[in-house]
């Protein structure tokens, strides 16, 4: 399997946020920002990996602005790491007010995806080009945010001891 450049992965999803859409503050429901953001990062990684990938967890979510009805929304994904079979993709989400053109950055997303094979088994999936520098920063961000949570993770295990019960 020859790498891959982040570009390759990149995808964009976007739609016009309806009143139906928002909460009674007017602002448009987290979940409907989240599911765009699986959406296009499932993409992204599909198109990295050329396998049906699913989502494994969602790392980091920051809602910066409320969304309004009546904004187009668009999600940029990118697959910014992967480990064997895993992939990081970063999510940036953008708010346009079609009248005025003005855009906003409104909400970051981290999130996880394994490519499956047909028996949905985690398959292998290609390396990253890294030989752009920003492509080299996002690669190295991503790797120590894997090892800062199994770190995490493995603290935690201990901790808890055998069979997930708090340690003395």
């Amino acid at each position: 399997m020859s790498p891959r450049k982040p570009a390759d992965s990149a995808t964009m999803v976007s739609e016009l946020m309806m009143p139906h859409q928002v909460n009674n503050l007017g602002h448009v429901f987290g979940g409907v920002v989240l599911s765009m953001v699986d959406r296009a990062a499932a993409v992204a990684a599909m198109r990295h990996s050329g396998h049906p990938s699913v989502t494994v967890s969602i790392d980091r979510v920051d809602f910066k602005e409320p969304i309004q009805s009546g904004e187009f929304v668009t999600c940029l994904a990118q697959v910014n790491f992967v480990g064997r079979t895993s992939m990081e993709v970063g999510v940036r989400v953008e708010a346009e007010n079609l009248l005025s053109g003005v855009k906003r950055h409104t909400t970051s997303c981290l999130l996880t995806f394994v490519a499956i094979d047909r028996d949905h088994r985690p398959c292998e999936v290609p390396r990253l080009d890294t030989s752009e520098p920003e492509d080299a920063r996002r690669y190295r961000e991503g790797q120590r945010r894997r090892e800062v949570r199994e770190l995490l993770d493995r603290e935690l295990e201990r901790e808890r001891g055998p069979r997930g019960k708090a340690a003395p």
